[in-house]
């Protein structure tokens, strides 16, 4: 009777304890001290005042000569001795990968490029992410390993170097210039997703030559303390900002003008504690896409994308101005996106959430503030819980606030939201939002507890979603 008890009580402070854990906002001001409180724990990383010119290291600057080696052991240097600024001055600097070190920050001088190799062969392999899957493959051109206070800044320009005839056709898509003589990266996607369905060891899931499996742009991997400010990139292989399992970002007036395939903007993974401001995204892909793994690898790691602010950037260009998936398998909570402006006749989306049954994952406590929106195609707020395959891990998403949104030329709808019937999306709150020029005001199924104050579709006012 006594063990009995025991285990009744023991499933009630669970269950307890997981209804605590669920936060449902009833009032603006709440989000708002969240973000105040959450920005005073995101701060960026100090460097000893110290300088590294790469061209002490044998660097030349003339578009043509190879620095891979010159970079790399200014970092070496520059970490050895404490850290520092490691300076690339005016020049066109060619460089394979770059690997940053604790305490060192990457710093172009203004008008500087660092021109990044089109051969393979000056990417070594290494543990990385792709597309939400743990695996061995080429290096990041920025790449950096468990590294803590690292920073890339300055008003120089990193160029990826990608176009029709280098690294973009490697996704076998006919626009980006591939035909059927060429290799492409469907084989090796398909192998990786049934390695990590398989839950086979990442670290010997190894692609390379011959998978076509495109490197990220920027990618610290288990880092800490990372600052990313005034750079510009353009033409990325593939994702450009694109921090993995880290913790405190900051990331301020970048600018990335690339319209290649999967070009998203800024894609932090399974990262707590980041600020993106003041950014400029005219971009191929999502402007900003939130992730936290794909299926098996991103339940098994189970690290959430959580505390997140986006704030002040402009998305002149792209599919999704803020997105959150659709690898979302670690869920996604705590994201907080204020004072942007997005405008695109590419735009599907300004607030999408994309997920599946074969991720699962919570998403939840999304606040979408003071918003200015020009064109989109889809839908101005879009729900999805069936992207790409289903399985058996139905999804959550919850506590959804957007407040003061203005859109001037709609596309198709207001809103859009498709979930499962026994998870529907639950505690939306929408208030103060003029939605113009759409064709529907909204092609809702499963929603609960709505709560609709001062929205208008079309000069009509909502109240609700029947």
């Amino acid at each position: 009777m006594m063990k009995k008890l025991l285990y009744i009580l023991i499933l009630v402070i669970i269950g307890v304890q997981g209804k605590a854990q669920e936060t449902v906002w009833t009032s603006v001001k709440q989000p708002l001290k969240e973000v105040k409180a959450l920005k005073k724990q995101i701060v960026k990383p100090k460097f000893r005042n110290k300088d590294y010119s790469i061209t002490d290291f044998g660097a030349v600057g003339d578009g043509t000569t190879k620095n891979t080696q010159a970079i790399a052991d200014a970092i070496a240097k520059c970490h050895a001795d404490g850290g520092g600024r490691v300076v690339v001055p005016k020049g066109i600097f060619l460089t394979g990968a770059i690997h940053l070190k604790s305490n060192v920050n990457l710093h172009l001088a203004d008008s500087t490029v660092v021109l990044f190799s089109r051969d393979s062969t000056d990417y070594p392999m290494v543990f990385t992410r792709w597309e939400g899957m743990e695996c061995v493959n080429y290096s990041p051109f920025i790449y950096a390993y468990e590294q803590e206070n690292i920073a890339v800044t300055g008003n120089g320009t990193l160029d990826g170097n990608a176009n029709m005839d280098y690294w973009w056709w490697w996704c076998g898509a006919k626009k980006f210039n591939w035909d059927e003589s060429k290799g492409k990266q469907t084989p090796a996607r398909v192998a990786l997703h049934e390695m990590m369905a398989d839950e086979v060891d990442p670290k010997t899931r190894i692609f390379g030559d011959g998978h076509y499996l495109r490197p990220a742009f920027v990618q610290p991997y288990k880092c800490s303390n990372i600052y990313i400010a005034d750079v510009k990139l353009i033409n990325a292989p593939m994702w450009n900002l694109n921090p993995v399992l880290c913790e405190n970002v900051l990331i301020e007036r970048v600018k990335v003008i690339t319209h290649g395939p999967n070009n998203d903007g800024c894609d932090p993974e399974a990262c707590k504690n980041v600020w993106i401001k003041d950014c400029y995204f005219d971009t191929g892909d999502d402007c900003i896409a939130i992730k936290s793994g794909r299926d098996e690898d991103g339940r098994k790691i189970g690290r959430p994308a959580e505390n997140h602010i986006i704030e002040n950037c402009i998305m002149k260009d792209g599919h999704g101005g803020v997105v959150i998936g659709s690898e979302i398998a670690g869920g996604a909570r705590n994201i907080y996106a204020l004072n942007n402006t997005m405008d695109s006749p590419n735009l599907d989306r300004a607030l999408r959430i994309k997920t599946s049954s074969s991720r699962g994952g919570t998403t939840e406590n999304v606040f979408f503030y003071n918003t200015k929106v020009g064109k989109y195609k889809d839908a101005a707020v879009r729900f999805n819980m069936f992207y790409e395959k289903p399985g058996n891990h139905i999804p959550t998403i919850r506590n959804i606030w957007v407040e003061n949104m203005k859109v001037k030329e709609g596309g198709k709808y207001g809103v859009l939201s498709a979930a499962y019937k026994e998870s529907p999306v639950k505690n939306v709150t929408m208030i103060n939002c003029v939605i113009d020029g759409v064709k529907e005001a909204y092609k809702v199924d499963y929603m609960e507890n709505v709560t609709l104050k001062k929205v208008t579709i079309n000069g009509k006012a909502y109240q609700s979603f029947d």
